[in-house]
């Protein structure tokens, strides 16, 4: 379907969508509040992440296992922590790349075991 340009939408409806509009760029410290939540959970996620790669490496070193699977966790855990870093300065969509590349790191690890 495609509309004509020139159509009718009705008084209504353009000032409901005028004042829609106004209301959005009214609330900057919304935008605000999401960059904050942003930050707050690629912070969290990567300290968790990090946190999960060292205990993962320990445990492989304890046990008898090549010795690419604890460094890997170890180098993933290093990958998820300077995301966390990133992500606490508000670097959050590299926060994010990093942190794929440090989960992937680890279960590549998980593999040589």
């Amino acid at each position: 379907m495609s509309g004509r340009p020139d159509s009718d939408t009705g008084p209504e409806t353009a000032d409901a969508e005028a004042a829609d509009d106004q209301d959005q760029a009214d609330d900057p410290a919304e935008g605000g509040h999401d960059a904050r939540r942003a930050r707050w959970t690629a912070a969290g996620t990567g300290a968790a992440l990090t946190l999960a790669g060292l205990a993962a490496a320990l445990l492989r070193l304890t046990r008898s296992a090549p010795a690419l699977v604890p460094a890997a966790y170890a180098g993933g855990a290093a990958v998820c922590a300077a995301a966390a870093v990133l992500g606490s300065r508000g670097r959050t969509r590299r926060a994010l790349w990093l942190l794929i590349a440090g989960v992937m790191v680890m279960a590549l690890g998980d593999q040589f075991d």
